[in-house]
């Protein structure tokens, strides 16, 4: 076994006092392409304007997201699965409807 000085001096061989230059783009090349001019563009100072895609929004989509927003992960899947029955059955009536109109050839074409 080794001695506990001994470690102290095994420690200090293997310090390293080279400096690496860190700015040059060859030895460090960018990990992710494109994140440098991204990080560049967060610092812009912040405006009071809203972005883009809320400049359509009314005041009742606000509170939606608001509400979306709050809720749990439990809550929100639970949200979402009521969504999806609501799709379904929807589909489902517009089949009938479909079915429908064809049976009392409501969307037949008209002959020329």
């Amino acid at each position: 076994m080794a001695s506990p000085n001994g470690g102290d001096d095994f420690e200090s061989s293997l310090l390293s006092f080279e400096k690496l230059d860190r700015a040059s783009p060859d030895l460090w090349p960018e990990q992710l392409p494109g994140v440098a001019e991204f990080a560049a563009s967060c610092k812009n100072p912040i405006t009071n304007s809203p972005p883009k895609w809320m400049a359509e929004l009314e005041s009742e989509d606000i509170e939606m997201l608001k509400e979306l927003g709050s809720l749990t992960t439990a809550n929100l899947m639970e949200k979402v699965k009521g969504l999806q029955n609501l799709a379904y059955q929807l589909g489902l009536e517009e089949a009938r409807e479909m079915t429908r109109g064809k049976f009392l050839n409501i969307l037949e074409r008209p002959k020329k």
